[in-house]
């Protein structure tokens, strides 16, 4: 059984230091949907934590015989231990993942002819790149690339706002926008007519008078400030989202949320009108 050692003082560290996760290449997985998705979908685990004593759930039992049968090491965890590594207050989680973090490279996004990628571009907050990555996954997204100095993708508050989609839509960590054009003028160069689309208040066209049929990378900049200006400049369009109240703009992640939603119904609508007559 694992007490409060070198080892469970490392997993304590991942909770809240970043520079300790990427050193180690490790993170922590917490809930139920969260780690049945990163099982479900093949993301290296470096160890399974479980309360010792304790009896499981049925989900529970059923998630340690499997990833025991990929070679996954089960660690049995102080009760305790278990609820401060869960950051509960009352009781232990049944299970807590050790993920292992991925490669930051783009190369894990497929970009097919009609692709949809999504930019997030220095966002503060680790709760709004999850909430992204989710609706990302939501809309058919093929992954997000979050640049800059920037929230960590591998917070625990990232992955649970995700709710697990972080394990369904690769995505990247990359230190500005040079990387990402550098990709976009590849793809173009490849046949793929991407189309980088901004978002601001101050946009230069509806986001629902905008063609998002073909491919698109869509960016949107910090809580804050919005897209660097660097940024701006590579887009090609920038649209905007119509409001009729009195709030002048929208959390970042719902913005990005709204325009991936506009473009899966563009989609779906071009699909149906050159579907043939039944």
């Amino acid at each position: 059984m694992l007490t409060r050692d070198a080892r469970f003082q490392q997993w304590q560290a991942l909770l809240w230091n970043r520079t300790k996760r990427n050193r180690t290449g490790e993170f922590l997985i917490h809930g139920v949907r969260p780690l049945t998705l990163a099982v479900r979908h093949g993301w290296p685990l470096r160890a399974v934590l479980r309360p010792h004593g304790s009896s499981l759930s049925t989900w529970a039992t059923d998630m340690l015989a499997t990833v025991r049968r990929s070679g996954t090491e089960v660690v049995e965890v102080a009760p305790d231990l278990l609820l401060e590594l869960g950051e509960k207050s009352e009781e232990p989680p049944e299970l807590i993942g050790v993920g292992e973090i991925q490669p930051d490279r783009l190369e894990r996004i497929h970009f097919p002819p009609d692709g949809l990628v999504v930019v997030f571009d220095r966002p503060a907050y680790p709760g709004n790149i999850g909430t992204l990555v989710r609706s990302a996954d939501a809309f058919g997204a093929g992954g997000v690339v979050v640049t800059g100095h920037a929230a960590d993708v591998y917070d625990p508050k990232t992955v649970r706002a995700s709710t697990g989609s972080l394990f369904a839509v690769p995505t990247i960590r990359l230190p500005s926008h040079h990387e990402v054009l550098a990709w976009v003028s590849t793809l173009r160069t490849d046949g793929i007519p991407v189309q980088v689309v901004g978002t601001d208040e101050d946009g230069d066209v509806d986001v629902d008078a905008a063609d998002l049929v073909g491919p698109i990378v869509v960016v949107v900049g910090n809580e804050l400030r919005g897209m660097s200006a660097a940024w701006r400049d590579a887009c090609d369009v920038i649209v905007r989202i119509p409001m009729r109240g009195t709030a002048s703009s929208l959390n970042a992640s719902v913005a990005a949320s709204l325009v991936c939603y506009e473009a899966d119904r563009q989609r779906r609508a071009s699909l149906a009108r050159s579907a043939p007559p039944t």
